[in-house]
This record gives C-alpha cells, sequence and structure tokens, in this order.
C-alpha cells in the first residue's frame, strides 16, 4: 500500500528533513521524492510505502502537519489518488 504527500508553503530549512523524519516516525518509507522552490515557494510530492505504518493516514497527516505547521499538507491513499485521476 502507498501513499502520497504533497506539502506547499514558504520555502524555509528542514522541511524535507522534518517531513521524512515524521514518516521514518511512523514506519513509513519513503520511494520517491521530487521538490522544487519556486522563488519563496517550496513544493514537494513525496511516494510512501505505508505498508508497516504505525498509525492511520489521518494521524500521520495531523503528526505532519504539527512537525511543518505554517505548510499545506496533504496525505491521500494510493486507491483515493488513482480514483480521482482516471477519466
Amino acid at each position: 500500500m502507498k501513499a502520497v504527500i504533497t506539502v506547499i508553503g514558504k520555502d524555509m530549512v528542514g522541511i524535507l528533513a522534518k517531513v521524512s523524519t515524521t514518516c521514518a516516525d511512523s514506519n513509513a518509507n519513503v520511494i520517491e521524492v521530487t521538490q522544487t522552490v519556486l522563488q519563496e515557494y517550496f513544493c514537494m510530492v513525496m511516494l510512501i510505502d505505508i505498508t508497516q505504518m504505525n498509525c492511520d493516514i489521518d494521524g500521520l497527516k495531523q503528526r505532519l502537519s504539527a512537525n511543518v505547521p505554517t505548510m499545506t499538507v496533504h496525505v491521500m491513499h494510493e486507491d483515493i489518488f488513482n480514483s480521482m485521476h482516471r477519466i
């Protein structure tokens, strides 16, 4: 099972570190990550393996939001993500 995490907001030091540490603490393995900074705005999309995760999706989102409170964080199970992007 996989999930997609998106993080968007004003760029600052340590965003990737905080998000990846939160995933590790939740036993979610980072599979792929892409990030960019557009002027002063940070944007990241991360694919994670949630097979062994020690919390649910909502719990992970709460942990992430607490660790990067100035950022907008979305966490979505891959099944929902895939359903939303099928035509």
